[in-house]
């Protein structure tokens, strides 16, 4: 390769191109230092231009000023590196042997290699272009998911069958699997002696906000065997995984649920058939106000208890519930403190991206140790922009709810939003989520919540819960003072099609904002990020009159980006 061509390549990979304009400008050397200093302000980032043409990748980290980026490099980068090298070796158990289990599970499992390598690049994604205490508060909500992965995939290395040669590793028979759905609460009587891992929570839910390239070959996969095409795109990915026998054997049961429809039920079914091993299936009514629906879901929990009895040969104890019940009830408390100040205020210091993925990820894990962590780290935070009255999102024009299945390739859509837009996603449906306190006075009322509690999981108690749960977004809207709707609008789920009209009438009689996002769930084939990027551009312009913050967000392919 010529010199020339070398120089070429390097200008158009690393050198951001100036506009005309931009080069026949006057220097202003005081300008100049002042955003060294600072970083440019918000209408003068030009965060599109950061992009190589036609791929979404960065030639280069983003600028934030001296302070912003010295905490970015020292906080988030190196800080989360050199953290997620001590969890492996934390989480493996076993210390140099953990980096063996470690690479032995990056190079078998697809989903591992394609997630792990490039996870620093869902940061980038999800902080970009923020500044100051909301960085800080929102990184650390990362930083949480970081390390529960970590924590959840190296338990199951650890005791993977097929990483140890077919031999079953010890703690193989101390490992409850569940479906990601099945919350982790359920198994706080036995959290003593038994450990609780998800199955499909890393390879899946995880692996597709991280790398939106990752589920479509198991979507492909589970179609490619005769299974129809239509049901949910996140069910046809989870017995994707078992299709090509991607998913770690790690324990010697399997709890699973219906969530949230009939495409999870067949989920269930293929993988009682793949696993071939003693199966718990614990139905939860989609409708349950009914007392007498309340007393069924009871009765499913104390079965699923019952079989882990019998199963593990572990006694269900009380006490150990107790214990992380109230535990979880902090983590619930501080959750209701935060959507206070999100209603409330104008010095919330989380981005929409951050806590909706914290909120669904802890609630639905169940309480561990790095959740009270980060909370803390949080909290310090928020506390300071409170009461220094610090505006953390001051470009906002205006406050939205976004509603119903959210796309989960393109989760940071919001912090595009409030770049380009001004638009501030204040709150998620999915954040709403388990609003349910744990008493644990006496077993009954624990029962009675935690059977409720598990009925307000993800997408089952506002997108297939009855319409007066589904409509409680005028509720909701009304609380947190919001002004816009994004209303995400699932291609292939078949409840909220159903309830599309009826949202359409009220958002007219209510003379509301809503603009409708149309996305297939993990499948970014059907609708792409460019897609939805257009149509929020559209109505900004043509219904709204406005025009956008940042330019240079308007219009880019992001399709080769993870």
């Amino acid at each position: 390769m010529k010199l020339s061509e070398i120089k070429d390549t390097y200008r158009k990979l690393f050198v951001v191109e100036k506009s005309p304009e931009e080069k026949n400008k006057p220097k202003d050397l005081k300008k100049d230092l002042k955003d060294f200093w600072y970083g440019k302000p918000h209408e003068e980032r030009n965060l599109g231009k950061l992009y190589v043409d036609g791929t979404g990748l960065y030639k280069h980290r983003e600028w934030r000023g001296v302070k912003d980026t010295m905490y970015y490099f020292n906080m988030i980068w190196l800080y989360n590196y050199a953290h997620m090298v001590t969890d492996i070796m934390k989480y493996g158990g076993e210390g140099p042997k953990s980096l063996v289990d470690f690479a032995k599970g990056t190079f078998r499992y697809r989903w591992m290699g394609q997630t792990y390598l490039s996870v620093m690049h869902w940061f980038d994604r999800g902080l970009e272009g923020m500044r100051g205490d909301a960085l800080a508060a929102s990184a650390w909500h990362y930083r949480g998911m970081v390390s529960e992965t970590i924590r959840q995939f190296m338990c199951m290395f650890a005791s993977d069958k097929k990483l140890h040669g077919g031999k079953t590793p010890e703690r193989w028979n101390k490992n409850i699997a569940h479906n990601e759905t099945v919350s982790g609460n359920i198994f706080y009587p036995f959290r003593k002696e038994l450990e609780d891992v998800a199955l499909e929570m890393i390879p899946y839910f995880v692996s597709v906000h991280v790398n939106n390239h990752t589920v479509l070959n198991y979507i492909d996969a589970a179609q490619s065997i005769g299974l129809p095409a239509d049901p949910c795109p996140m069910c046809q990915a989870e017995y994707g995984l078992f299709v090509l026998d991607d998913y770690p054997d790690y324990a010697p049961t399997m709890v699973t649920s219906n969530e949230a429809c009939d495409g999870s039920v067949a989920t269930s079914v293929l993988q009682d058939w793949f696993l071939n091993r003693p199966l718990y299936a614990m139905p939860q009514p989609m409708r349950y106000d009914d007392p007498l629906v309340q007393e069924h879901c009871q009765k499913e929990i104390e079965g699923c208890w019952k079989f882990i009895e019998e199963q593990y040969g572990v006694k269900f104890d009380w006490d150990e519930y107790v214990k992380w019940a109230k535990s979880f009830n902090k983590l619930t408390e501080f959750e209701w403190e935060k959507w206070d100040v999100a209603a409330n205020t104008k010095y919330y210091p989380i981005n929409g991206v951050a806590q909706a993925l914290y909120r669904i990820y802890y609630s639905q894990d169940g309480d561990r140790p790095i959740w009270h962590e980060m909370d803390e780290h949080v909290k310090r935070i928020m506390n300071k922009t409170v009461k220094n009255k610090i505006e953390t999102f001051p470009k906002t024009r205006h406050r939205a709810i976004a509603w119903s299945c959210a796309p989960l390739y393109y989760s940071n859509w919001c912090t595009w939003a409030y770049n380009c837009w001004g638009i501030n996603c204040v709150i998620n449906m999915d954040s709403l989520m388990f609003d349910q306190y744990l008493r644990t006075d006496t077993y009954e009322h624990a029962l009675e919540d935690l059977s409720c509690f598990n009925e307000k999981a993800p997408m089952r108690a506002m997108a297939v819960g009855g319409h007066e749960h589904i409509l409680s977004l005028f509720d909701y809207m009304e609380r947190f003072n919001c002004d816009m709707v994004i209303m995400y609008d699932q291609l292939q789920c078949k409840g909220m099609q159903g309830i599309h009209g009826v949202f359409e009438d009220e958002f007219r009689k209510r003379n509301i904002h809503a603009i409708w996002v149309p996305h297939a769930l993990p499948d970014k084939r059907t609708v792409s990020r460019k897609e939805i990027r257009r149509i929020i551009n559209d109505y900004m312009t043509t219904v709204m009159r406005e025009t956008p913050l940042d330019p240079s967000l308007l219009d880019f392919d992001d399709d080769q980006s993870w």
